[in-house]
C-alpha cells in the first residue's frame, strides 16, 4: 500500500477515511528535524550548508514510516500547501534517504490540497508533483536568517545589556512596534476642546439632537471652542435664539461587505468578537481544517475558487432569497503589502452547513466556524442600502447653525448575516442614529434634556437644560491589541500568515511584553532591548528593511533569486554590525539608554529642579543601571555614599503594584532586586528572583503588625538582614541573636553545654532590631528559670469572673495566643468572636465552660476503643498458631 505522510494524527485520520484501506496514512507530528542548537550550525564561509539533528521523538516517527515503506516503496508526501509544509516534506525525504529508509530511485510524490475534503484529497493524489525546490530554498533562507540573528545578536545583548533574554529577526521589529506606540502615548500632549449640542423637538413632538457647527457666521473647527468661557458664550447664543429647520437633505448610500477571511483578518476578528488570542485562534482553526470543515487557514489570499463562489451564491439564495444574491459574483483582490496570495481565502468546505449542522463538540471551534461561515456568505451577498439624512437648523439671523445626521437602513443585504467588528470601543457615530420625520421650515423647539447629565469632564448647561457644552480632550493613540498589532504588521509587510501567532507569543513569553485585558504593554526589559537595538542595530529593526527581506524571500520562492546570494549579502553587513559592538562598553550603552529614555525616566516636574538630581543626597545624578538578576533600576551616581534606588520607570513608580508583587528597590552591593510578594502564608520580602543559580533566594515574612502597603526598601532590608546578632553572651562568649519566627519575634542563645538553643519570645516585633545586650541576657535568664512560663510569658488575665456558683473554683477571662478564653480549673473555653471579654456575663461563661467540659470525656472514650479491641484480636492467634503466622503479613499489608 502506498504510504501517505501528513503532519498531524487528526489530519491522518480524516484523510485515511477518504482514501480507505488501499493506503497507509501516517503522521510526522510536524517537523522531523531542526538546526543543531549551537553556534556553527550554519556555515557562513561560502557553502551555506546547515547542520540538522533529528530529535528522539522524531526518530520513532521516521522508523514507523520506513517500516511501512518496506512493504510498499511508494511514498506520498501530503504536508500543508505552504512554505513550511514544503519544508517538512523535504526534511522527511532527506531524513529517510540519510537512514536508508528509501532508495534514491524510489518513487516519491508530493501532493497538496487546500481543503481536506474527499474530492480535494483524491484529486491531489491523482495529480502528484515533485517537491518545490524554490519554496524549500525560501524556507532555508528564512531559517538561516533567523538562526544567524538569534545566535549572533542575542550574545551581544547578554554582554551589553544584562538581563536580556534573546533577540529575533522579526520578533524584535514586532516588539519595536509595541514600544514605539508606548512612547507615543507617553509623549502625547492632550489638548482641550469643547462641543455644544442641543435637544430639539419637531412640531409633531418628536425629539432629535443637533450639534453646533457654526457660530457668528463662521464654521467651527475642532479647537475653536478652546475653554469653558468660549463654550458658555456659545451655549448662551444657542439658548437665546429661536431655531428653524432650514434644510433637510436625504442621500441614498450603499455599504459593501468585507472580503472573506485570510489569516490576519481572522485573527483580528476573533480577537474583537471573542477575545481570542492569535495563538488560540490558529490552534482552533487548525482543528477545523484537519477535520475537513474549513480550507487551509494560513493564507494571505482573499479570492475564492469559482466552484466555491457558485456554492456560496446557491446557499445565499436558498437561505435568504434572490434579493440577497447580487447579479454578479464579487471578486476580491488583496491590498496588503507583499501579499503572496498563494492560496484561497479561509472558507467553509461546505457552504450549505452552518455551525449547528457540522459535527463539532468544542465551543471555540463552533464559534470560530460560525464566524468563518457567516463572513464567507456575507462576502458574496448584496450590498446594504441606506438613506443618510442631514438636517440643518439655524436662527433667523444665521448667527448659529446646528446639524443633525442619521441614517435609515432601507435594505439590510449582507448585514442580515454579518457585520465586521471594530478595533476600538469607539462611541457610535452620528451615522448610526435614526432621525424622526423632519420637514424644512419646521420650528425646532428647545426642550430640557441635560439636567441629569454627569461626566468626569466639565460641562456648561443652559438655564433650560436644553443646550449643553461639554469639555473633551484629544486622546493618545490606543495601545495595540493582538488584532491591531497583526493588522499593522500586515500593512508594513512584516512576517507572514504562518508566523503572526508565534511572533506574538514569543515577545510575551520572553517577558518583553505583557497583556492586560486585550492590550499589549511593553515591559521594562522589552523597552531596553528596543532602545539598544534601535541605536546600535537600527537597520535590522527598521520596518522597511524587514519588509524588504520578506520581499526577497518571496522572490526566492518564485525562483527569481538564489537564496545563498541573499544570505551572503545579509551576513556581510550584519556580521560587520556585530563586530562594531565588540569594543562597546556597558557604561556607553547605559548612557545612550539614559539619553533616549530621559523624557520617560526623568520627566521635568516643572518646578525648575534638575529632574535627574538625586532626591536623597541632592548631589548625585540619577541614571539607569542594571542588576545581576536582569532587572533595571534607577540609582544615584554618588554610590556608595548614597544608596538611593527606585524601580525602573518614571518617578512615583515605587509603589506601583504588579499583581500581588511590588519591587521596592535594588540592593546596591549584590545588584539584586528587593521584592514584596504574597505567598501561601502571607506577605514576605525576597532578595532576587528564583533561578537555577539561585534556587532559594533569601526571604523573610512580614511581622503581623506590619501592613504590606507601608513596607518600603529600608524596612525590607531590615527584615532581610535577619538574624541580627545582638552580641556575645558575657558568661560563655556565645552569640545572642534575634529573629522573626513562626510564633513571633524571639531572642536565641545556645550555651556550649546545651543540647538545644534556648528561644525566648519578645513582646514587641521592633525589639528584634532594638533590643540591647542587658535586656537580651535578662530575657534568656527568665526563660531558663521558668521554661514553661517565661518564653511566651504567663497568660495574662483580662477579667476576673469570680467563683463558679455551682462547682466552685475561680473563673477568669485570659489572653490567649489565638484570642481570649475562659479558664476554670483545667477547662479552657474559647470566647466566641462576637463576644468581647468586657461584655461576657457570668451565665454565658458557665454555659461555655459546661459545653467545653462535656466534650472532653467523649474524646477519652474514643481514644480507649482501639485498646479495648486488642485482647479480642489476639484470641484466634492463640488457638491456631499456624494460621496466625500466615495472617500476620496479610494484616500488615
Amino acid at each position: 500500500m502506498p504510504v501517505v505522510v501528513v503532519e498531524s494524527p487528526a489530519k491522518a485520520k480524516t484523510i485515511n477515511g477518504y482514501l480507505g484501506k488501499d493506503y497507509t496514512v501516517l503522521a510526522s507530528y510536524g517537523h522531523v528535524r531542526d538546526l543543531v542548537g549551537k553556534d556553527g550550525s550554519v556555515d557562513t564561509e561560502g557553502s551555506w550548508d546547515m547542520t540538522w539533528e533529528v530529535p528522539a521523538d522524531s526518530k520513532k516517527r521516521i522508523k514507523d514510516i520506513a517500516d511501512a515503506l518496506a512493504n510498499d516503496p511508494n511514498l506520498i508526501l501530503a504536508t500543508d500547501p505552504d512554505r513550511e509544509g514544503e519544508a517538512i516534506s523535504w526534511h522527511l525525504l532527506e531524513t529517510l534517504l540519510a537512514r536508508r529508509g528509501i532508495k534514491k530511485d524510489m518513487p516519491v510524490s508530493r501532493v497538496a490540497f487546500n481543503a481536506i475534503t474527499k474530492k480535494a484529497v483524491q484529486e491531489a493524489i491523482a495529480n502528484p508533483r515533485e517537491i518545490d525546490t524554490p519554496l524549500v530554498h525560501a524556507y532555508l533562507a528564512r531559517r538561516a536568517l533567523d538562526y544567524l540573528v538569534g545566535f549572533n545578536l542575542s550574545p551581544v545583548l547578554w554582554r551589553k545589556l544584562p538581563g536580556s533574554k534573546s533577540a529575533g529577526r522579526v520578533q524584535s521589529v514586532c516588539l519595536r512596534l509595541v514600544v514605539d506606540r508606548e512612547m507615543e502615548i507617553e509623549a502625547f500632549d492632550a489638548r482641550e476642546y469643547w462641543s455644544v449640542r442641543a435637544m430639539l423637538e419637531t412640531p409633531r413632538g418628536q425629539k432629535f439632537e443637533a450639534r453646533l457647527v457654526a457660530l457668528a457666521g463662521k464654521k467651527l473647527d475642532r479647537f475653536d471652542l478652546a475653554d469653558a468661557t468660549q463654550a458658555e458664550l456659545a451655549v448662551q447664543a444657542v439658548e437665546s435664539r429661536d431655531l428653524t429647520v432650514t434644510g433637510v437633505e436625504a442621500k441614498p448610500a450603499t455599504r459593501n461587505p468585507s472580503p472573506p477571511f485570510m489569516t490576519s483578518t481572522l485573527q483580528q476578528e476573533a480577537s474583537r468578537k471573542f477575545g481570542m488570542g492569535a495563538k488560540a485562534c490558529m490552534s482552533t482553526a487548525q482543528r477545523l481544517y484537519e477535520a475537513g470543515h474549513i480550507t487551509y487557514m494560513r493564507t494571505d489570499g482573499i479570492d475564492m475558487a469559482p466552484e466555491a463562489v457558485a456554492d456560496a451564491r446557491a446557499a445565499i439564495e436558498s437561505r435568504y432569497g434572490k434579493d440577497y444574491t447580487p447579479a454578479e459574483a464579487r471578486v476580491y483582490k488583496n491590498k496588503a503589502k507583499n501579499a503572496q496570495e498563494a492560496h484561497e481565502c479561509i472558507r467553509p468546505t461546505d457552504m450549505t452547513k452552518s455551525a449547528d449542522e457540522i459535527r463539532v463538540s468544542e465551543g471555540d471551534q463552533k464559534k470560530l466556524y460560525d464566524l468563518i461561515w457567516k463572513r464567507t456568505l456575507a462576502s458574496q451577498m448584496a450590498a446594504a442600502r441606506l438613506e443618510r439624512t442631514t438636517v440643518t437648523v439655524r436662527d433667523k439671523g444665521e448667527q448659529v447653525e446646528l446639524r443633525a445626521t442619521g441614517q435609515v437602513v432601507v435594505f439590510d443585504g449582507f448585514m442580515k448575516v454579518y457585520t465586521e467588528g471594530r478595533d476600538d470601543d469607539a462611541a457610535a457615530s452620528d451615522d448610526d442614529n435614526r432621525l424622526p420625520v423632519i420637514h424644512q421650515g419646521d420650528v425646532a423647539k428647545k426642550v430640557a434634556a441635560y439636567g441629569d447629565e454627569t461626566s468626569d469632564n466639565q460641562m456648561v448647561k443652559s438655564p433650560s437644560n436644553a443646550v449643553l457644552g461639554q469639555q473633551s480632550f484629544t486622546q493618545p493613540p490606543p495601545r495595540y491589541t493582538e488584532a491591531t498589532l497583526v493588522k499593522r504588521m500586515e500593512e508594513l509587510g512584516i512576517g507572514r500568515p504562518s508566523t503572526y501567532a508565534s511572533i506574538l507569543s514569543t515577545i510575551v513569553d520572553r517577558g518583553y511584553v505583557r497583556k492586560e485585558g486585550n492590550r499589549l504593554f511593553p515591559e521594562d526589559q522589552g523597552r531596553l532591548v528596543t532602545v539598544f537595538l534601535s541605536n546600535y542595530f537600527r537597520k535590522y529593526v527598521s520596518y522597511d528593511f524587514t519588509a524588504g527581506l520578506e520581499e526577497e524571500l518571496d522572490e526566492i520562492s518564485a525562483g527569481d533569486k538564489d537564496y545563498k546570494d541573499v544570505l551572503a549579502r545579509f551576513w556581510r553587513d550584519f556580521s560587520a554590525a556585530i563586530g562594531e559592538t565588540s569594543e562597546l562598553r556597558i557604561t556607553e550603552v547605559l548612557d545612550k539608554i539614559n539619553e533616549v529614555l530621559e523624557p520617560h525616566l526623568f520627566p521635568d516636574a516643572g518646578d525648575g529642579r534638575d529632574p535627574r538630581l538625586c532626591p536623597k543626597c541632592e548631589a548625585g545624578r540619577l541614571s539607569m543601571r542594571t542588576a545581576r538578576s536582569g532587572g533595571a533600576f534607577i540609582g544615584c551616581s554618588n554610590y556608595p555614599e548614597c544608596r538611593y534606588t527606585r524601580p525602573f520607570g518614571p518617578p512615583g513608580m515605587e509603589g506601583e503594584q504588579q499583581g500581588d508583587e511590588r519591587m521596592l528597590g535594588v540592593e546596591p552591593e549584590s545588584g539584586l532586586e528587593v521584592w514584596l510578594k504574597s505567598g501561601r502564608f502571607g506577605p514576605y520580602v525576597q532578595l532576587g528572583e528564583k533561578t537555577e543559580e539561585n534556587p532559594k533566594p533569601k526571604r523573610s515574612s512580614l511581622p503581623k503588625t506590619w501592613a504590606p502597603d507601608v513596607v518600603d526598601f529600608d524596612r525590607a532590608m531590615q527584615l532581610l538582614s535577619l538574624p541580627r546578632e545582638v552580641g556575645l553572651h558575657p558568661e560563655d562568649g556565645e552569640p545572642i541573636t534575634t529573629n522573626l519566627g513562626r510564633y513571633g519575634p524571639y531572642v536565641m542563645h545556645k550555651r556550649p553545654e546545651d543540647a538545644k538553643p534556648v528561644y525566648a519570645n519578645l513582646s514587641d516585633e521592633e525589639e528584634i532590631f532594638t533590643i540591647g545586650m542587658n535586656h537580651a541576657v535578662q530575657v534568656l535568664a527568665d526563660k531558663r528559670a521558668n521554661p514553661r512560663g517565661a518564653g511566651r510569658g504567663a497568660a495574662k488575665a483580662l477579667r476576673d469572673l469570680g467563683e463558679h456558683p455551682e462547682k466552685g473554683g475561680a473563673m477568669a477571662v485570659m489572653e490567649g495566643r489565638f484570642g481570649p478564653y475562659i479558664k476554670w480549673e483545667k477547662v479552657n473555653a474559647t470566647l466566641p468572636k462576637d463576644v468581647s471579654p468586657e461584655d461576657l456575663t457570668v451565665a454565658q461563661a458557665i454555659e461555655l465552660i459546661a459545653a467545653k467540659a462535656a466534650k472532653a470525656p467523649k474524646k477519652k472514650a474514643a481514644a480507649k476503643k482501639p485498646a479495648a479491641k486488642k485482647p479480642a484480636a489476639k484470641k484466634p492467634a492463640a488457638k491456631k498458631k499456624g494460621p496466625a503466622k500466615k495472617a500476620a503479613p496479610k494484616a500488615q499489608d
